[in-house]
């Protein structure tokens, strides 16, 4: 059932993404995510960038014309919520490698949180277009994650993509779980890499949604629903998605390459 909420707070994280924060009690783990409506548009997946307790929060980088619109949201506006949904990741691991581009920072941030609340080691591999553009690097530090980055133009950390750093992180060896969020192409290189070293790596993957419950297709991701099978998938199961990293599909089921 969706809950109508008032907005209590935006945040600027990154020249092209915003938070907003509202108080939703629903329960939720690392990794799930929520349908978010704004009143006379569309419902949109969000993956929690703020999961623990009452006070929940979601990132938004604009992509299309509802995304844009929740952009303009301002505290004291309302929304309506609904979910979590999905699949989380699994805490277990006291060794963990994240590797986030872009706005994939925002489902593994929270994930980091926890796993670090609970003892874990967490390296961060943090990728962005340009050094504005780095999303979460002083949260991941402040909860006491090792962080290095890199950009497109280097302006920040190594110049190019985040894989580099993410290899001779694995390389150095030690990691138990990889976890990862970002562009497919560099997700499908980050769980190539992993399995090279040995290493099991769980991906968090997005796709269009409507119903958040497995029935309408929409997220159909080979055998499998990104709703309630995903969105966090080993990559075992990735392996069987053969559009994994090639192509998503539109609003209409259209193949859109990436």
């Amino acid at each position: 059932m969706r809950e109508v909420v008032r907005v209590s707070e935006t945040v600027r994280e990154t020249p092209s993404t915003v938070t907003l924060r509202f108080r939703y009690a629903e329960p939720a783990l690392p990794g799930q995510f929520v349908m978010l409506w704004l009143p006379g548009d569309d419902e949109l997946p969000m993956s929690l960038s703020f999961s623990e307790g009452p006070e929940k929060g979601v990132t938004i980088k604009a992509m299309g014309d509802t995304s844009r619109r929740i952009l303009a949201v301002r505290s004291g506006d309302a929304v309506g919520v609904r979910g979590p949904y999905g699949r989380g990741f699994d805490l277990s691991p006291h060794r963990i490698l994240i590797v986030a581009g872009g706005s994939g920072a925002a489902v593994l941030a929270p994930a980091a949180e926890a796993a670090i609340a609970r003892g874990a080691k967490v390296s961060v591999a943090l990728g962005a277009t340009t050094a504005p553009e780095l999303l979460f690097e002083r949260r991941f530090a402040a909860m006491g994650a090792t962080v290095v980055t890199a950009t497109d133009d280097g302006t920040s950390g190594e110049r190019g993509f985040v894989t580099g750093p993410a290899e001779r992180l694995l390389a150095a060896g030690g990691f138990e779980a990889v976890w990862t969020c970002g562009p497919e192409v560099m997700m499908v290189k980050v769980a190539e890499r992993a399995r090279a070293h040995g290493v099991p790596s769980f991906g968090s993957v997005e796709r269009h949604m409507k119903c958040a419950l497995g029935m309408c297709d929409a997220c159909a991701f080979g055998p499998f629903h990104v709703c309630t099978d995903g969105p966090v998938f080993g990559a075992d199961r990735l392996a069987q998605v053969p559009e994994f990293g090639k192509f998503h599909r539109g609003p209409s089921g259209g193949a859109i390459p990436f």
